[in-house]
């Protein structure tokens, strides 16, 4: 990625925007680009801005293509970017969901995903949390740790659970460090190498509390490398094949594109490599699998607005938008890099390099520190990053106590606002004075 920014500075621009980082139903149509057949320039002006917009369509080819590559029980993990709309349109597609909070699984629920169709994470459930669950009919849980096991021991609850034990297989996920989880020092899961797996596999199987249904594995977010994927798939091969488990989940972490340059494995290629991976060991269990990132990402754009210009000769242009770190905190948290464009010219050179930033109380509040914009750039432009569909509304704040964007989706023509915009009002919903 930082090949990427050193050579455009070297070339001193940037062509037009890739279409690959569009979501699906994009088009340009005298340089101005529409999603889902509506004009973006209208959706800034009719929702206002910062505005998530989704393409309904590239949501939903994207769930019917992980259930035809991993088949039936596929989750859809909805810490990437989950509201009712998103619940319901994912089940809708015949995926599962994958929830790791009770906050997330009241929305699923509150969606009408029925419980046998959810799968319960997280690596410190609370008993509440796990009693929701339970009474939902959940239909396995991912056991983490053997606090966990204790906790839902001490439950009273007339049938065994169903569970999934979380090993740590011990892989490097060529990852950054905040979002890579297989590795030994990782707080999630049963780590293979120091025999805590072994025995936690070996208490669940001989508990009467439990049905041990098999086993779990996530190594990372934002993995490229489908050898990591095939890594990991052999080490739990090696692990419970004696144990003719049910099922072996994968989990996610499948990388997306983001900048000019990159691409990234496909569904298909990803679950084949698993595949081919737990074939060649001789494992016959059902494969799934919990991807969330390449479901959604691609999906949406975020539209922001123009606020100021500052052009500090000789060192950059900063470029103030209506938003930032409040409702896209990657860049900030991981360093991530962005593309950024103008939706009304769209095919147009990308020729001054700019740093967007946003509007919080923090010199660290950028959004794309090395960007490339047509040079008429102005004040009032709306303006975009492409591929924030996962990671960005899901992980909002109110820092400065901002108020959070709607999410729009638009298909056939139309749009529907399933998330509206935050009012100040809201800000004191919970505020007591």
């Amino acid at each position: 990625m930082g090949v990427v920014s050193a050579d455009r500075i070297l070339i001193g621009m940037a062509g037009p925007l890739p279409r690959h980082l569009l979501p699906d139903s994009a088009t340009v149509v005298d340089g101005a680009l529409s999603i889902g057949g509506v004009p973006v320039n209208e959706l800034a002006a009719e929702y206002g801005t910062p505005l998530f917009v989704y393409d309904e369509d590239h949501l939903r080819a994207r769930c019917r293509e992980a259930v035809a590559a991993w088949g039936p029980g596929v989750a859809y993990a909805t810490k990437a970017f989950l509201c009712v709309a998103m619940a319901r349109l994912a089940a809708e597609e015949g995926m599962h969901l994958d929830v790791a909070t009770g906050g997330e699984l009241h929305v699923a629920r509150h969606a009408g995903v029925p419980g046998d169709r959810l799968v319960m994470h997280g690596n410190n459930k609370s008993p509440l949390e796990l009693r929701l669950a339970i009474e939902a009919g959940v239909r396995r849980i991912v056991i983490d740790n053997f606090d966990e096991l204790d906790r839902l021991e001490a439950l009273e609850h007339p049938d065994p659970i169903d569970v999934l034990v979380r090993l740590t297989p011990g892989v490097e996920a060529h990852t950054h460090e905040f979002i890579a989880t297989g590795q030994d020092d990782s707080k999630f899961g049963f780590t293979v190498s120091t025999g805590a797996a072994d025995a936690a596999v070996d208490r669940v199987r001989h508990s009467p509390r439990f049905r041990f249904r098999g086993v779990h594995v996530h190594i990372g977010s934002q993995v490229f490398r489908l050898e990591s994927f095939a890594e990991a798939a052999r080490i739990v091969a090696g692990m419970v094949a004696h144990l003719s488990p049910e099922e072996v989940s994968i989990g996610g972490g499948l990388g997306v594109a983001y900048l000019e340059g990159e691409t990234a494995p496909g569904m298909w290629e990803w679950a084949t490599a698993v595949r081919d991976a737990f074939a060649d060991a001789g494992v016959g269990a059902r494969l799934t699998a919990e991807p969330g990132r390449s479901i959604v990402a691609t999906a949406a754009i975020t539209l922001y607005r123009v606020g100021a210009i500052k052009q500090i000769p000789g060192i950059r242009t900063y470029v103030a938008v209506d938003g930032g770190m409040s409702d896209n905190p990657r860049p900030v948290l991981y360093g991530s890099g962005y593309e950024t464009f103008l939706p009304r010219a769209v095919d147009a050179d990308r020729s001054r390099q700019v740093t967007v930033v946003g509007k919080h109380c923090e010199s660290g509040d950028l959004l794309v520190r090395d960007g490339w914009v047509p040079e008429d750039l102005a004040v009032d432009d709306p303006l975009a990053t492409p591929v924030t569909g996962a990671y960005g509304h899901s992980m909002g704040s109110n820092y400065n106590k901002i108020t959070r964007p709607p999410v729009v989706f638009v298909a056939d023509g139309a749009s529907r606002l399933v998330v509206r915009r935050e009012t100040y009002d809201d800000l004191l919903a919970t505020d007591l004075g």
